[in-house]
C-alpha cells in the first residue's frame, strides 16, 4: 500500500521532532545520522531518503531551529523602550525551552565557522535581529525614551550584549539564573537611558 500525504507529513515531523531532541542533548557536534536514526527507533536508512547528506541534515537542523525560535510566544509590552527589552528578554535563556534553543545556536557556531555559506547565513540570521532592534531603538528615541544617536549603533551594541550574556548563563546556569539576566540586561538599558555627562565641566 502507498503511503499518503498525511503519512509523508506525520512522518517529518517525528523526524523533526528526533532531530531536535538529538540537537538539545548533544549539540550540533552529536548531529548524525545515527543518534537521529535512534532517537526516531528507524534506521539510518530511511534516514537518507530525508537527508542524503549530514549538510542536507545540518541545512534542516538550523531551518529547524529558526522556525521554533521564530514560533515562540512573545513579550509584547507596547512600543519604545518597553518593546526594545521584550526584544532583548526573547533572547535570553530563563525558560527550559529557550535554553534547548540557545544551546542548540550556540552549539552550531562551530560548523558555521568551518563552512562559509553556514557563517554567511549565520550572519545574515544576526543582521535581520539587529534591524528588529534598530527599528525598537529608534522609535524609543522618537518618545524621548532613548538619547539622540544612531540607532543602528545602539542596536548592535545591545545585541552584542544580549548575546555575551546568552553565552555566560549557558555555561554558569546558577551564576546567571533568570532573575540575574533580567536585572542585568536592565541595568544595560538603563545605562543607555541615562543622561550623558561626559562633557560637563568643559571649558568653552
Amino acid at each position: 500500500m502507498s503511503r499518503t500525504k498525511g503519512d509523508h507529513e506525520a512522518r517529518r515531523r517525528d523526524v523533526s521532532e528526533a532531530v531536535w531532541q538529538v540537537m538539545a542533548a548533544r549539540g550540533f557536534a552529536g548531529l548524525t545520522l545515527r543518534a537521529v536514526a535512534a532517537e526516531l527507533g528507524a534506521t539510518t536508512g530511511l534516514l537518507t531518503h530525508y537527508f542524503p547528506t549530514k549538510r542536507a541534515l545540518v541545512e534542516y537542523a538550523l531551518d529547524l531551529l529558526e522556525q521554533r525560535t521564530l514560533s515562540r510566544p512573545r513579550r509584547d509590552s507596547g512600543r519604545g523602550l518597553a518593546s526594545l527589552r521584550d526584544a532583548l528578554l526573547d533572547i535570553l535563556p530563563m525558560t527550559p525551552e529557550s535554553t534547548d534553543s540557545n544551546r542548540i545556536w550556540v552549539s552550531s557556531w562551530d560548523a558555521a565557522l568551518a563552512d562559509p555559506d553556514l557563517s554567511a547565513d549565520h550572519a545574515r540570521k544576526y543582521a535581520v535581529g539587529r534591524d528588529r532592534l534598530t527599528d525598537r531603538v529608534a522609535a524609543a528615541q522618537e518618545l524621548g525614551e532613548l538619547p539622540p544617536g544612531n540607532p543602528a549603533d545602539v542596536a548592535a551594541g545591545a545585541q552584542s550584549f544580549v548575546l555575551g550574556l546568552v553565552v555566560q548563563a549557558l555555561f554558569a546556569p546558577t551564576v546567571f539564573p533568570p532573575k540575574r539576566q533580567v536585572q542585568l540586561l536592565d541595568d544595560y538599558l538603563g545605562a543607555l537611558t541615562a543622561p550623558d555627562h561626559s562633557n560637563e565641566g568643559s571649558s568653552a
